[in-house]
């Protein structure tokens, strides 16, 4: 039996306002350290985009704090039903990456999920951060 969502439903009824403000919530997770990219078994595409474009913590603060509310596409309920009340908010951020020597201009997906810990703090949960692998739609471009 799975537990995750065939058709997890997609939000676009945001305006500009509110996705600045989640992103400056976003952007306070990472300056603080209270945010992890999920690196497991499940997430292999994240790992290989953190190793092949040598990702340290330095240019990943330098990526996630450069996101804009234009790079905004939409939100959807969260796949697995035992936190299907969670909302995960899907950014596309083009930048530029050395791939082993060689500049390459590449679209990030990241997909965050921002909770509140048992103490009521913020804290960022980066399910996706690899390049972008299907089209998207930006809400705001």
């Amino acid at each position: 039996m799975s537990s995750k969502k065939k058709n997890p439903q997609k939000f676009f009824n945001f305006k500009p306002d509110e996705i600045k403000e989640y992103l400056n919530k976003f952007r306070k997770c990472i300056i603080d350290g209270n945010y992890s990219i999920s690196q497991n078994e499940h997430r292999q595409e994240n790992i290989d985009f953190i190793e092949d474009f040598k990702i340290d913590t330095k240019k990943e603060h330098e990526i996630l704090l450069g996101l804009q509310f234009d790079d905004f596409c939409h939100a959807v309920e969260n796949q697995n039903t035992r936190f299907s009340h969670e909302v995960l908010y899907i950014f596309c951020k083009q930048y530029e990456l050395d791939f082993w020597g060689t500049p390459e201009t590449v679209d990030i997906y990241i997909k965050v999920n921002m909770i509140e810990n048992q103490k009521g703090d913020l804290y960022t949960i980066l399910v996706s951060f690899h390049r972008r692998n299907f089209e998207i739609a930006y809400l705001f471009k």
